[in-house]
């Protein structure tokens, strides 16, 4: 495992402090480097601050990207006309880790609200590209999140994971639990892969996982209760 300083992020704070720069969504991968996928999540947070907590989520969705309300749902579908908080919630980054090909990331860590409650998050990145060059954009495919009766406190560094090269890494296909929504996402690679498992009740699941060069391992595994 590597780290990186927790200065990263506020040197990134604080270069986005006027409005998010297009760094941290045009950043071209050539190497696997999980501080690409920190950035996207700080730019997300500092667009949230300055043009509005639903506008973020809408600007920087892909195209299919999904949203756990509590079934998943297509998030510019959900997002379409929803008017944004008058103070929106802040997100900060705590872990990262990211595929062998660099284009697969996964950032998690804590939010707050304006009314004082806090919670996690798990977002899922992809880097989207437009051109035949690579030219293209960070995009998040899946967020979710939920609510803990204390902060997650940060680490004195952010912590990141890269998928390891080495070997070919498996696609394993399960069957869903009876009644349950699932669905499972790789990296181009295979190196890294999220699953979502949510039940009729609205319980979920969100599972990541990374090839460790010779066999695949749990790397975040977050359990949501159902909200009834």
């Amino acid at each position: 495992m590597k780290a990186f300083p927790v200065l990263l992020a506020a040197a990134a704070l604080s270069a986005c402090a006027a409005s998010p720069s297009r760094e941290f969504y045009d950043f071209q991968p050539k190497i696997a480097n999980p501080s690409a996928i920190i950035a996207a999540n700080i730019g997300f947070n500092q667009l949230a601050q300055q043009k509005g907590q639903w506008t973020a989520f809408r600007e920087t969705a892909g195209k299919d990207a999904v949203l756990f309300v509590p079934q998943p749902a297509l998030a510019l579908e959900w997002l379409k006309g929803k008017a944004d908080p008058t103070t929106p919630a802040k997100w900060q980054p705590h872990k990262a880790i990211m595929s062998c090909d660099g284009k697969t990331g996964v950032t998690t860590g804590a939010w707050e609200r304006p009314d004082g409650s806090v919670g996690y998050f798990t977002t899922i990145w992809q880097y989207i590209e437009k051109n035949a060059r690579g030219d293209g954009d960070w995009k998040w495919v899946l967020h979710h999140e939920d609510t803990l009766n204390a902060p997650r406190a940060p680490k004195e560094m952010i912590e990141t994971k890269l998928a390891s090269c080495k070997g070919a890494a498996p696609a394993t296909f399960i069957a869903p639990p009876q009644g349950a929504t699932m669905k499972t996402g790789y990296a181009r690679d295979q190196s890294l892969s999220y699953r979502y498992i949510v039940q009729a009740n609205g319980a979920r699941t969100v599972e990541v996982t990374v090839w460790n060069g010779a066999t695949t391992e749990t790397v975040i595994m977050d359990e949501v209760a159902s909200p009834s």
